[in-house]
């Protein structure tokens, strides 16, 4: 079996374990600590190297248990290791190796917080043994004495954060001796000294002792109290500014500990930080569950456009890809449809791309690309492309209306509300024919609209099935064992609900929607909120794990429609973006 590669973490990426489940506001006196302290034969973490381990597990200062055992590194012992720590080659022979210690001293970490002075060394260490000898690393949440030291204590008070000079400074009872247990329990009391003086900094849980070790900026710890008292509920929190002006707006299903977030070492966007020194308050909208948080957060952004927000400011600036209403239509870009309009696409989220889909569709069938307003009666100079072979000339009147709407009106409206089957066949003929030529780079190009074209046609469609109905009820268990429910009216979210443990979600639901907001049909697939809304309401109704309630109509969609093609998208937007990072270091 191959070994997994390990990469030397830092000190940054230690503090907070990904997969950790002590909870960030857990008080210090009720965490359980496990302070663990290694001695090895030098050089960099690779598997092997450790002669000793040594570990207390303490909580609210109490010692709870004790390992500690010589390891047979696999190696030799240098001299100058033997005379620091006093450990021979003949000590450790019969010690068992790493691998036989590591299963015993990942169950005495089990759900507790590591603490280590240099952190990094001792966890670089575990964590290429677990790599090398097929254990999983738990991911533990990590304190540095070393880096809580540096942060606690002025230069004035120690001369360096050496744990020998910590145990002098703090007058410990176990000296450290270069033996892994008796520089563990060393370590413990110089921890318990350091989070006596954390008090003074109001440090007093896990989260903020971790934030504290951190470089948090000035401004950050400023404005820290910006996130007492937040609740821990699904909700949208808004940071506001001394005008009561919004200046961001996000979500979280757990608010009081996504805030509290921006006020750590973690957080380091410079716009961020610009924000927080603006902001005065932290304002939280508590909801039923994470998708209403979702709405409502699109919906708030939508309104106010906080300026330090990116995404989902302008909803309103979307633009069409339409059929005109003439003789001989052509495609147009417009920012809205109308209830007279019965052929296009979109929405797109700029003018580009909907650019990039009209060409697309110009490749595919021969809709006439000129502006002008053509006359039944009048005849207008053709124009190159019809001498190309590329435009049935019908200003020249060399095709009649009804032959024009079926070859090319009519090819669009199939194309766009049921079976792009023809659009595509005519891409990818013109894409092979490219490629047969060795014209590659034009390939590509054509590549990219029959992605532009399949990825909007697919997202009308299923934007489309799920606006046509007037009213869905669904609900999605939560792991609690109540119920997340939800009220869609037209693609609209108009009521959210939460039926908790033990409770009977019907009577709720009953309630929700009698109380739900009123949404009247209207034209397009997206008539009462935006794309992004409806597509969010669409992946939570998705889910494996979301039940259907009631519905008013059927929900469907195109029995051949681009859903059909999902793969021959995603291949070739793989194909795209393989291609720009060649081209990107090409150009570097």
């Amino acid at each position: 079996m191959a070994e997994r590669e390990y990469v030397q973490g830092t000190l940054d990426g230690l503090l907070v374990g990904a997969d950790a489940e002590t909870p960030l506001d857990l008080s210090l006196r009720d965490t359980t600590f496990v302070v663990v302290d290694l001695e090895t034969t030098g050089g960099a973490p690779d598997g092997g190297g450790i002669t000793e381990i040594g570990a207390v597990k303490v909580r609210g200062g109490e010692e709870l248990g004790v390992l500690a055992t010589l390891v047979n590194p696999g190696e030799p012992i240098p001299p100058f290791i033997t005379v620091l720590t006093g450990i021979t080659q003949a000590m450790v022979l019969p010690a068992p190796p790493i691998e036989v210690v590591l299963p015993s001293f990942l169950e005495f970490l089990r759900d507790a917080v590591l603490v280590a002075h240099n952190a990094p060394y001792d966890v670089g260490f575990l964590k290429a043994a677990c790599a090398r000898h097929g254990y999983s690393w738990p991911d533990p949440r990590v304190l540095d004495t070393a880096a809580l030291a540096r942060r606690v204590l002025t230069r004035d008070e120690v001369p360096n954060r050496k744990l020998g000079t910590l145990a002098s400074y703090f007058r410990v009872r176990r000296q450290p001796t270069h033996r892994a247990l008796d520089d563990a329990q060393a370590t413990v009391e110089v921890l318990h000294a350091l989070i006596g003086r954390l008090g003074g900094h109001r440090v007093t849980t896990l989260g903020e002792a971790i934030d504290f070790a951190r470089a948090v900026a000035p401004t950050q710890r400023r404005k820290r109290h910006l996130a007492d008292g937040l609740p821990r509920v699904p909700g949208v929190y808004i940071f506001r500014a001394a005008d009561d002006r919004p200046l961001y707006v996000g979500t979280s299903g757990d608010v009081a500990t996504r805030v509290r977030s921006y006020f750590t070492a973690g957080e380091k966007r410079a716009r961020i930080s610009e924000m927080l020194a603006a902001a005065e308050r932290v304002e939280v909208v508590e909801c039923a569950h994470p998708l209403e948080a979702e709405v409502r957060e699109l919906r708030l952004i939508a309104a106010h456009a906080p300026p330090y927000n990116r995404r989902s400011k302008y909803p309103e600036r979307v633009v069409w890809l339409k059929l005109t209403t003439e003789a001989y239509p052509r495609l147009s870009v417009v920012r809205s449809i109308g209830p007279e309009d019965d052929a296009y696409l979109g929405p797109f989220a700029s003018r580009r791309t909907a650019e990039l889909a009209a060409a697309g569709v110009h490749d595919a069938i021969p809709l006439r690309q000129c502006t002008h307003r053509l006359s039944t009666r009048t005849t207008t100079p053709a124009c190159a492309l019809a001498e190309l072979g590329r435009c049935a000339a019908p200003c020249e009147h060399r095709i009649s209306v009804a032959e024009y709407a079926h070859t090319a009106t009519a090819a669009f409206r199939t194309a766009t509300a049921e079976d792009p089957q023809r659009l595509v066949d005519a891409l990818l003929a013109r894409i092979d024919a490219l490629a047969a030529e060795r014209r590659y780079e034009d390939a590509a190009v054509v590549r990219g609209r029959l992605a532009a074209v399949l990825r909007a046609t697919l997202r009308m469609q299923r934007l489309s099935g799920l606006t046509r109905i007037a009213e869905l009820s669904a609900a999605r268990r939560r792991t609690d064992g109540g119920w997340e429910l939800a009220v869609v009216r037209h693609g609209r979210l108009a009521a959210a609900a939460t039926a908790p443990p033990g409770v009977h979600p019907r009577p709720v639901l009953d309630l929700a929607r009698a109380t739900a907001e009123t949404v009247l049909p209207g034209h397009g697939p997206v008539p009462n909120a935006s794309a992004e809304e409806t597509e969010r309401i669409l992946s939570w109704l998705e889910r494996p794990e979301t039940r259907l309630v009631e519905i008013s109509t059927p929900w469907s969609s195109p029995a051949r429609g681009a859903a059909r093609f999902r793969d021959l998208l995603g291949k070739a937007e793989a194909a795209s973006s393989a291609q720009l990072s060649t081209e990107r270091l090409r150009s570097k």
